[in-house]
C-alpha cells in the first residue's frame, strides 16, 4: 500500500514492491547484465541495445528529423493534442544513448499523455564535453518554442534528467514555454557528494560510483562540476514550473533525487516526488516485465496532461 507525506509544495508518495514485480526484476537485472557482458560491438552499441528493448508503443508514427539546428526522432500519437509537446532528454551519463535507442521509452510516456514527443539527439562526450549537451537541450526548447508550442513537458532520465532541470535557468523555463519537468532517477550532482553516492553500503544493481566519476570527468573536462549547467541542485531557481521525480530506493543517486525534491521545495516550487520501494535506476524502461514500471508512466502521464502554461 502506497503512504503519502505532503509538506508545503512538496507531495512524496512511497510506493512498495509488490512481490510479482520483486521477482521480475531479478529477470530484468539479469538479463541487462548478460547483454552487455555478451556484446561484440561497443559500449554505446550495448546501451543503446539496452534501452531498445522497452518497446515502441502501438498507435504511434516515427518521424527523423535532421536539421540544422536539430537532430532526432519525433513520436507521433493518434490524435495527439494540439499545441503541447514533449521535449525527451536521454540518460547514459552524458556518454551514452541516443534518440534512437530511447524512441520505445519516449513512446510508451506519449500515447499515455497523448503528446508529440520528441526524443533528442544531443552531442556525446568526451567528443563534445560540456556545456554542449546543456546547449542542445536549449536549442531543442528554443526550436519548439518558435514553432508555436506553448505547452512543452521537458522529461529526461538520469544524465537527461539534469539537462531538463538545468535547462530552466533563472527564469524557470518560462521563456521557453516550459510547462513542467518530469525527472527520472535525476543526476544532479556530478561532484557525488549525495549520501547514497558516498555510501559504502549503497548496493546499485545497475551504476557504481567509478562508472559515474569517470564520466562526470568525460563530461566536465576542466570545468567546475558546480556549475549549475552541470550540476543544477548547486542553483535551484524559484519559480520553476512543476516538477515530477521519480527514483527508487536501491539508486547511487537516491539522495540527488531527494536533495532536490527538497531544495525546489524550500524555493517555493511545487514538486512531487514518488519513490519506489526495492527499485533500480530508470526501472520504467522495464515496461513489458513491471507492473511498477507502466504504473509509474501512467502517473507521469497523469501529471503531464495537469501542467499547463
Amino acid at each position: 500500500m502506497m503512504s503519502d507525506v505532503q509538506q508545503t509544495n512538496l507531495i512524496e508518495t512511497r510506493h512498495p514492491l509488490n512481490e510479482a514485480d520483486r521477482e521480475a526484476v531479478t529477470s530484468v537485472l539479469d538479463r541487462t547484465q548478460r547483454l552487455f557482458a555478451q556484446s561484440a560491438g561497443t559500449l554505446r552499441e550495448a546501451y543503446d541495445a539496452m534501452t531498445a528493448q522497452t518497446p515502441v508503443a502501438d498507435g504511434v508514427d516515427l518521424e527523423r528529423v535532421e536539421g540544422a539546428d536539430v537532430k532526432g526522432w519525433w513520436v507521433r500519437p493518434a490524435s495527439a493534442l494540439p499545441d503541447r509537446a514533449i521535449l525527451f532528454l536521454h540518460g547514459g551519463a552524458f556518454v551514452l544513448g541516443s534518440a534512437t535507442g530511447y524512441r520505445g521509452f519516449a513512446s510508451q510516456i506519449a500515447v499515455r499523455a497523448g503528446i508529440d514527443t520528441f526524443v533528442l539527439d544531443y552531442p556525446l562526450a568526451p567528443e563534445h564535453p560540456f556545456p554542449a549537451a546543456h546547449d542542445a537541450a536549449i536549442d531543442a526548447l528554443r526550436w519548439l518554442s518558435k514553432s508555436g508550442l506553448r505547452d512543452i513537458a521537458l522529461v529526461g532520465d538520469s544524465a537527461g534528467a539534469s539537462l531538463a532541470l538545468a535547462a530552466l535557468g533563472a527564469d524557470g523555463g518560462r521563456s521557453l514555454n516550459v510547462a513542467c519537468v518530469v525527472a527520472f532517477s535525476p543526476w544532479v550532482d556530478l561532484a557525488l557528494t549525495g549520501p547514497s553516492a558516498r555510501n559504502e553500503e549503497t548496493r546499485d544493481p545497475v551504476l557504481t560510483r567509478p562508472i559515474l566519476t569517470d564520466a562526470a570527468a568525460a563530461y566536465l573536462g576542466a570545468a567546475d562540476p558546480a556549475d549549475r549547467r552541470a550540476s543544477p541542485l548547486y542553483d535551484v531557481p524559484e519559480h520553476l514550473p512543476p516538477i515530477a521525480i521519480q527514483v527508487g530506493t536501491e539508486e547511487l543517486l537516491l539522495d540527488d533525487a531527494l536533495r532536490y525534491a527538497n531544495a525546489a521545495a524550500q524555493r517555493g516550487n511545487a514538486v512531487q516526488l514518488e519513490i519506489y520501494e526495492g527499485l533500480h535506476h530508470v526501472f520504467q524502461r522495464s515496461t513489458r516485465e513491471l507492473a511498477s514500471a507502466r504504473y509509474a508512466l501512467d502517473q507521469i502521464a497523469g501529471f503531464i496532461l495537469r501542467s499547463r502554461n
